[in-house]
């Protein structure tokens, strides 16, 4: 048997990104963001959705570019503190002792602690009600070295001991139990 909720957003678990903005120190901000996700592989683009009353979506908007910084179990305080605070009232890097540096490809900021940082160029902006989408196309991914497996090029999932946002909660990610296509995958015939 299956319980009647009234309709809502119950898709989870989400991702809990800081999404970071602003051209100059003086606008820099982030904004901790759980509506985000791909939309597109080629070319690559992604979204993140905000609420108009947000101090960053004006930044975002006006500058045209902004910094999903994926957050890891260190970073979870930073994370939900940037959720809740408000930078109109607060310097949230200097009050999270965070690191902001200048992106590679847009003229924005990211966040240095964070383990992968996406470029993302904003391309529309849809209102949808509550929230605005901002549909943006990824033009950079800078990852930390320390999550990177040199042989492969690939990005250690693990390592990184990223974060979800679980309706209300934030949770580890945990162990990998299987990879794209192995459900169909040919066993190895033994010799």
């Amino acid at each position: 048997m299956k319980h009647t909720f009234k309709p809502g957003t119950m898709i989870y678990p989400v991702p809990a990104a800081m999404v970071s903005c602003g051209c100059t120190e003086d606008e820099y901000n982030i904004l901790t963001v759980s509506w985000v996700g791909t939309i597109c592989t080629n070319p690559p683009m992604c979204y993140i959705s905000v609420r108009p009353e947000r101090h960053s979506y004006d930044i975002i908007k006006r500058n045209g570019a902004f910094v999903i910084n994926l957050t890891n179990e260190a970073l979870a305080h930073a994370t939900d503190w940037c959720g809740v605070r408000s930078g109109k009232d607060y310097n949230k890097f200097k009050e999270m002792g965070l690191t902001p540096a200048k992106t590679d490809v847009i003229d924005s900021v990211l966040i240095e602690e964070a383990p992968l940082s996406i470029e993302c160029k904003v391309k529309e902006v849809i209102p949808l009600g509550s929230h605005h989408m901002f549909i943006a196309e990824v033009v950079n991914v800078l990852a930390d070295d320390q999550f990177m497996d040199q042989e492969t090029g690939t990005f250690k999932l693990e390592a990184a001991k990223l974060i979800a946002y679980n309706h209300g909660g934030y949770y580890k990610i945990g162990e990998q139990i299987g990879k794209f296509g192995w459900s169909v995958q040919k066993k190895k015939r033994r010799k």
